[in-house]
């Protein structure tokens, strides 16, 4: 079974594809080697043999076997055997090589020799009919050529076994590899089926997988995010909705119990729309968080100039901070002003939410700056007060709905205005800092060089 799975892998079957790819040049390039190298000993041997034979083949009769028999006394072997015939193929001088039939005037080199009645080895030569009507055969033994493609035929074999072996085994070792990951991820997909949204794909190198596996792991952690705050949110809703709902039935109770005019029932009644509207409200701000939490709204970004919403923004808010006694300033500092995709609605409902909360939470007599700011590549709004401030253990809490540090549980609120802000940011790439106390800075960064990547690539 698990021979099937590694036969079924991408990897195994790619390995085993270049394999014989590489197989088919390597067998491509030995028979080209070897035709090359053969053909080339070949000409050297008709060379060597036309060349004898045109000298030989001058000589008169008598100076002809007189060298022949000078020669085989000298060196009998018969690598290069040259043998004269008569006329009825009889041996006259030379060695001693019976009459190559149906070549006594050959016009391009011939083989022979391959009969099995001839105990030497195969020739290659040329015949001259010479005009006394004998026959001159010069020739060469090709057994050196036939052992050397012998040679390469073995060193061929036995390169291409060693290839395939290695190659199989590579083959094997990379597929097995491949299951072993598949099977660990497949394990750890089912642990997250089953509700464990804890558990993360297995990591193993850099490669395609690896890359997939870590965007795959950013998911899981996004969606486990989302989870935990949609569990939060339940319970926060049943805890946030109980008072207000507690508090309309308790009024509504009591009209009914105590109420004894008209006067009393209208009372009573706008307490209770009073405590409606709240609830509605604090709905409507969840419904808002969930759609920019969508991502859809990205589809409608246009080019807006960050430095005029902000200063609509603070100019929207400069008589609520005058009715408080707050100081509200702001200031624009660096580079002049450049377009920036986005929601202007958006952007603007989440400084103004910043701008609120500094008011809301600063004391009469105190002060809110507001900066943008442009730094090289990056756009930088921050909203600073001199209020309470957030502790650091608070810092990253306060971004969850519902969640009110200490001193603003007894502000009004539904404690869902930062979680906005923070949902606002996260769609628009902005990162957003929290600094303090003494007072309280909220920073939101933007990096336009990555923003601008991430429209290209979408």
């Amino acid at each position: 079974m698990r021979l099937v799975e590694l036969s079924r892998t991408t990897s195994f079957r790619l390995a085993i594809a270049f394999l014989a790819l590489f197989g088919l040049a390597s067998l491509t390039l030995f028979a080209f080697i070897s035709w090359e190298v053969k053909g080339f000993l070949s000409n050297r041997v008709d060379e060597w043999v036309q060349r004898e034979g045109k000298v030989l083949s001058r000589l008169d009769a008598t100076a002809l076997a007189q060298r022949l028999d000078n020669r085989q006394r000298d060196d009998a072997t018969t690598e290069r055997p040259i043998t004269l015939y008569d006329a009825t193929g009889k041996v006259l001088a030379g060695n001693p090589l019976p009459f190559p039939a149906g070549h006594d005037n050959a016009t391009a080199p011939f083989e022979f020799g391959h009969g099995s009645h001839l105990p030497m080895a195969p020739f290659r030569g040329l015949t001259w009919r010479l005009p006394t009507g004998q026959t001159l055969l010069v020739a060469q033994s090709v057994d050196e050529l036939n052992e050397f493609g012998d040679v390469l035929l073995g060193a061929m074999l036995l390169a291409g076994g060693v290839t395939t072996v290695l190659g199989l085994v590579g083959a094997i070792l990379i597929g097995a590899g491949a299951v072993r990951q598949l099977d660990d991820i497949t394990r750890a997909t089912r642990s997250i089926v089953k509700g464990d949204l804890s558990g993360r794909l297995p990591t193993r190198g850099s490669g395609d997988v690896g890359r997939l596996v870590a965007v795959v792991n950013e998911m899981l952690d996004e969606l486990q995010r989302l989870m935990n705050e949609v569990k939060g949110v339940c319970d926060n809703i049943a805890h946030e909705m109980r008072t207000p709902l507690t508090r309309l039935l308790a009024g509504l109770d009591r009209s009914r119990r105590r109420s004894s005019s008209t006067a009393d029932y209208a009372e009573s009644v706008d307490e209770a729309i009073a405590e409606t509207q709240g609830i509605l409200k604090t709905f409507g701000a969840l419904l808002r968080i969930s759609e920019i939490e969508d991502g859809a709204r990205r589809a409608g970004f246009i080019d807006v100039d960050l430095g005029a919403i902000v200063t609509d923004a603070v100019e929207f808010y400069e008589p609520l901070a005058e009715d408080k006694n707050i100081t509200l300033r702001s200031y624009f500092e660096g580079e002049p002003a450049r377009p920036s995709r986005g929601d202007p609605s958006l952007l603007f409902e989440a400084f103004a939410n910043l701008i609120d909360n500094a008011i809301k939470f600063t004391p009469a007599g105190g002060s809110v700056e507001v900066r943008f700011a442009r730094s090289g590549a990056a756009d930088i709004v921050s909203v600073s007060d001199t209020g309470p401030g957030i502790s650091e253990a608070d810092r990253t809490m306060v971004l969850k709905r519902f969640y009110r540090a200490e001193p603003s549980r007894h502000e009004p609120g539904n404690g869902l205005g930062l979680s906005l802000v923070a949902a606002i940011a996260r769609l628009h790439d902005m990162d957003m800092v929290i600094e303090g106390p003494p007072g309280c800075r909220i920073a939101l960064t933007r990096d336009r060089s990555e923003t601008l990547s991430h429209i290209v690539e979408n």
